[in-house]
């Protein structure tokens, strides 16, 4: 597997869970129920962390050869 199959990969992730978010959001604004909110608003906080994590990877494995691309300070050693 190339590292930009790798990044597709990400990107395609990274648009699932995006997907998952805005639906997740939609549904906590039909709900009347308080504690269903909050349980819907927990599943978005922690959705959000795996949404950003695939969109700096697909870009970071997509753009890894690039001489002129600055790396992600979070994914260099």
């Amino acid at each position: 597997m190339t590292l930009k199959e790798m990044s597709q990969g990400y990107l395609d992730s990274a648009n699932a869970i995006h997907d998952r978010i805005v639906q997740l959001r939609s549904a906590a604004k039909l709900e009347a129920d308080p504690d269903e909110i909050i349980r819907i608003q927990v599943r978005i906080d922690k959705l959000l962390p795996l949404w950003r994590e695939n969109r700096e990877l697909a870009v970071l494995t997509r753009r890894y050869y690039e001489r002129s691309y600055h790396k992600h300070e979070r994914y260099s050693l």
